[in-house]
């Protein structure tokens, strides 16, 4: 998970900050030289760190903070609000053009993971309405065209090519026209990348600027090289003029560096990060909720976000009619616990509730929740219709029927059963004590 580990250690730093009655000049510089170590570790840049940190240090040492009742919480939410405009202060939207069709020209290194966030961006602007074009002028590598068509295929975006032996130059002049004629209204231009920085490259991608005249220039970086990444925005952007980043991949580097420093090196906004493999894993960046999962605050937003994706409206309001009839069967439960799934890997669901950073993550990787979730599917698949509609019939014989049938211990199946039940009387409670309270009890995902 993304800042995972620059999280544990910062949030151990306020931790010992909270426990202090009063804070002097010493303690709050004492606290500081963690979160400096902590910011390098996680490959913030030098100089980033340097700003931040006296930043930091000088309002801290302030009377708003020493004269506090709670000068720990005064610390905390100087450098949270230090993180968020360090990131940019406020989400950064796509631009469109006053005269349609909108070109985004996608550039960036080879592996950034550019023509992928292509299909996604595509996909994204499809579902506000837009009807994108894909445009396929990497002529170089080989299969990038095909791997454009297959994106373009998994999304449901078409593709414009004319091969490998026309210029990028040629394919994006007839991309426009063709867009044009066919009424598509935004075009994403997948341009060639290459392993480095070179002058040939540069031209090419000039060329194609001046041609279409790009709305946005957005430079497609894999987190994961953290401070390389840095650099390579810095390169785009003096030779090119770049619009806006999407950080990729920043879920497969638990250090996070790269969106702290590459903002504010750049001075050019981070518009979506990659957090996964699919279309919805492609998110804005909104540094204020960014900054709260760094400081283990939690993101509610988002969570709730991605329950309203997942969980349609009608169906989340039977649920919450089933449940306040005691109505609850393993066959909703199940059905529960899968759309909880397609939201996301667990640890990240509770990495956006507030406090759950705090949480030895070390223990939850041990527990593995996701194991744990398929070991329940497999029990609750494993029993008939009328077990799962009424649980109480389960006798001996049946629940050795299931464990052998799920590959689970009859332990198992007993804990599952326990534990369902235990739930069933935990909701009737929340039910009751709120009844005749218009709108206190709300299904969780509503």
């Amino acid at each position: 998970m993304a800042f995972e580990n620059l999280s544990n250690k910062l949030q151990e730093v306020f931790k010992q900050l909270r426990g202090k009655g009063k804070l002097t000049e010493a303690d709050v510089k004492a606290a500081m030289r963690e979160v400096k170590i902590a910011l390098l570790e996680a490959d913030v840049n030098f100089k980033i760190v340097k700003r931040f940190i006296n930043n930091v240090t000088e309002r801290a040492i302030g009377s708003e903070v020493m004269e506090s009742l709670t000068p720990g919480q005064q610390v905390i939410k100087i450098v949270n609000e230090e993180l968020i405009e360090l990131m940019g202060s406020t989400q950064s939207k796509l631009t469109f053009a006053n005269h349609p069709p909108t070109v985004y020209m996608m550039v960036g290194l080879q592996g950034a993971g550019k023509t992928t966030t292509s299909g996604k961006l595509a996909g994204l602007l499809r579902k506000q309405g837009k009807k994108p074009l894909l445009v396929a002028c990497d002529v170089y590598r080989p299969a990038a065209i095909k791997q454009l068509q297959v994106v373009g295929k998994t999304y449901d975006i078409p593709v414009f090519e004319m091969g490998d032996k026309v210029s990028p130059v040629e394919i994006s002049k007839k991309a426009l026209e063709y867009a044009e004629q066919n009424r598509n209204d935004v075009i994403l231009i997948d341009t060639a990348g290459r392993l480095h920085i070179n002058e040939e490259l540069m031209d090419e991608l000039k060329d194609i600027k001046d041609a279409v005249k790009p709305q946005e220039i957005l430079l497609v970086v894999d987190a994961m090289t953290g401070q390389d990444a840095v650099t390579v925005a810095e390169g785009f952007d003096g030779q090119l003029g770049i619009d806006g980043i999407i950080l990729t991949k920043l879920d497969g580097d638990a250090r996070g560096g790269a969106a702290l420093s590459v903002r504010s090196v750049t001075n050019k906004p981070i518009k979506y990060i990659g957090m996964g493999e699919k279309l919805e894993d492609l998110e804005p960046f909104y540094p204020d909720r960014m900054a709260s999962r760094i400081l283990g605050m939690g993101d509610v937003l988002s969570l709730i976000e991605k329950a309203q994706q997942n969980i349609d409206a009608k169906e989340a309001a039977e649920m919450e009619k089933k449940l306040r009839e005691n109505d609850f069967t393993l066959d909703d439960f199940l059905s529960q616990m899968q759309k909880i799934r397609q939201m996301g890997p667990l640890k990240d669901l509770l990495g956006m509730m507030p406090g759950m950073n705090a949480i030895n993550m070390d223990a939850l990787n041990k527990v593995d929740a996701e194991k744990e979730m398929g070991h329940v599917e497999a029990i609750i698949q494993s029993m008939t219709k009328e077990e799962r509609t009424n649980p109480s019939i389960l006798n001996g014989p049946r629940k050795k029927r299931i464990a052998m049938g799920s590959g689970r211990s009859i332990a198992e199946v007993n804990r599952l059963i326990k534990q369902f039940e235990e739930m069933k009387k935990m909701i009737k409670q929340v039910s009751s004590m709120t009844k005749g309270k218009k709108g206190k009890f709300k299904f969780p995902f509503r």
